[in-house]
């Protein structure tokens, strides 16, 4: 077979450093906006983007050239930079080190955009870290406490 085929979904889940809730609702569209274009840039279209203060979602299709560490770090890396240039209050700005990425079957796809969507509600009764922890316990993904959070 001469074509490499695939259709991976994966949710991506990354913190501003130290959860710091300094994303203002103002520059969220521009952020989801420029995370798409990179996503895109990598051939891994995003399916849904949101955000609230202090961390951001990413559901997207997995391209078939570039391995989940080179995403996320270009992802992390480019929209760090671009929010650097937005306003001085990001002069400093940095993404937590680690994420977290959970793959997503295709018949979970609608559920997940949903969850995504329903972010700043749902983060009215659970904060980030409930949040994480949750997602780690139900892909049974071991964890050090004191190594998770940077």
């Amino acid at each position: 077979m001469p074509q490499s085929l695939a259709r991976i979904y994966l949710h991506l889940i990354f913190s501003t450093k130290n959860r710091e809730p300094i994303l203002a609702d103002s520059i969220r569209p521009g952020l989801h906006s420029y995370l798409d274009g990179i996503l895109r840039d990598l051939d891994s279209p995003a399916v849904e983007i949101n955000s609230v203060s202090d961390h951001t979602h990413l559901l997207f299709c997995l391209s078939c050239t570039h391995a989940v560490s080179e995403i996320v770090a270009q992802t992390k890396r480019g929209s760090s930079a671009w929010l650097k240039t937005q306003d001085r209050r990001y002069a400093t700005f940095h993404w937590q080190n680690g994420y977290g990425v959970f793959s997503v079957s295709q018949s979970g796809v609608d559920e997940v955009r949903e969850y995504i969507r329903d972010q700043q509600a749902h983060h009215q009764k659970s904060t980030f870290q409930e949040e994480y922890r949750t997602f780690l316990r139900r892909y049974g993904i071991e964890y050090d406490e004191k190594y998770v959070w940077d």
